[in-house]
């Protein structure tokens, strides 16, 4: 996925990108600050779709699994994105060590929408879920 940097839109009271009936700030922008992190795989996969529509490239890189992290990450400036479906969840929990999500991403990409899907692969890494690549 690509995004722009917006970190100056996210005021306390915008809404998250993540979908959830929350306040970025209070959602996901808490594990892009490092104050929590993920409990969950579906909830690294909404922070990182979060981390995407607000630029924070660092926390991408953060998130990803060592053995498959890229060195650098740079995101397009013309891809804006705004709404994502999470379709499938398996393990995952709070309990588990591995877990995958299954969602759909919509986008603007230099004005014109568009929607990518992708099945996500997470494992805990050192106790953190991390972002293992997609089937």
């Amino acid at each position: 996925m690509r995004g722009v940097p917006r970190r100056d839109s996210k005021s306390a009271s915008a809404p998250c990108p993540c979908g959830l009936p929350a306040t970025y700030r209070e959602c996901c922008g808490r594990l892009h600050r490092g104050l929590a992190a993920a409990p969950t795989a579906e909830a690294l996969m909404r922070s990182r779709f979060s981390a995407f529509s607000v630029g924070d490239a660092g926390y991408l890189l953060r998130t990803w699994h060592p053995a498959a992290r890229p060195a650098r990450l740079d995101l397009e400036r013309g891809t804006r994105w705004t709404r994502l479906e999470i379709l499938e969840t398996t393990g995952g929990s709070v309990v588990s060590t591995e877990g995958t999500v299954r969602f759909r991403a919509h986008y603007t990409d230099n004005g014109e929408a568009g929607c990518m899907e992708e099945h996500s692969r997470f494992v805990r890494h050192e106790g953190a879920w991390t972002y293992a690549g997609a089937d």
